[in-house]
């Protein structure tokens, strides 16, 4: 049975969950974490939601099995189309992204228009946007998909001319809508937040969804008394449906370290 000395389990379809393990451990550095990137079968965007549910039913099964006290969804597509199905079927607080972004979104808008940007996936589920509506109906929310911004993060180019010029294309309506707040609907998307600052100035508030989910994860443990008292730095694992070198390597760009333990399951026997 799960206690406070458990870890922390994060999933997510692949490398852009390690933005909100970054804000766990800064966050809750004594806290053992278990990470599952599931590389071989990314993206989760664009399949349907029956095999988004498949896929999230067995993230969620393998952390559990590594004995996990709570699992973080580190995974928006995940988080908008597979959460409330399976929150049911486990034995196991599960907390998602999009709540935590839209919660926050909505306390910091002044002028109540709020931009989402996100992959295709998470913006044609209007996760963001409904949450937002149960939050407030007043809101006025503008979405749009920025699908090239997942590439050009993985490659490090997160301070490139070219990754500039794209930004600027994406972002260009939203200065017409007269957003004070966006939310970064995507868990890559943290690590452009210099460029997306220089397109839409400093007046923006961006929405950081990694780091307000690390805070609700802290905000959690600590209601029901589960934070790790042990004081010392935690013990991080990571695992991978694929390619753990690959993994490793490119981990860097968000970790600011390589990882060096990554290990390969079959994700499939769960």
């Amino acid at each position: 049975m799960p206690d406070r000395n458990s870890p922390i389990g994060i999933f997510d379809s692949g490398l852009g969950g390690l933005t909100v393990a970054r804000e766990v451990f800064q966050l809750l550095p004594s806290e053992d974490v278990v990470y599952f990137g599931d590389v071989g079968r990314t993206p989760y965007g664009g399949r349907s939601k029956e095999i988004i549910t498949q896929f999230t039913r067995q993230d969620i099964s393998f952390l559990v099995e590594q004995g996990v006290k709570v699992v973080v969804a580190a995974c928006n597509t995940a988080s908008a189309l597979a959460l409330d199905t399976l929150t049911s079927e486990f034995m196991i607080e599960t907390i998602g992204v999009i709540e935590p972004g839209a919660i926050s979104a909505a306390g910091a808008t002044k002028n109540g228009n709020i931009g989402v940007i996100g992959t295709a996936g998470t913006i044609h589920s209007n996760a963001y946007a409904r949450a937002l509506e149960r939050i407030d109906a007043k809101l006025r929310v503008f979405s749009m998909a920025c699908p090239l911004f997942v590439p050009l993060v993985e490659e490090g180019y997160v301070d490139k001319r070219a990754t500039y010029l794209i930004a600027e294309e994406y972002l260009a309506p939203f200065k017409n809508n007269g957003i004070d707040t966006l939310i970064l609907g995507c868990t890559h998307y943290p690590l452009l937040k210099p460029i997306i600052r220089q397109v839409l100035g400093e007046t923006v508030q961006l929405i950081d969804s990694a780091r307000e989910t690390a805070r609700v994860v802290a905000q959690r443990l600590a209601a029901s008394s589960q934070l790790n008292p042990k004081g010392t730095d935690g013990e991080r694992k990571f695992y991978v449906s694929d390619v753990p070198d690959q993994f490793a390597q490119t981990a860097r760009h968000f970790l600011g370290d390589t990882v060096r333990n990554a290990m390969r399951i079959d994700i499939t026997k769960y």
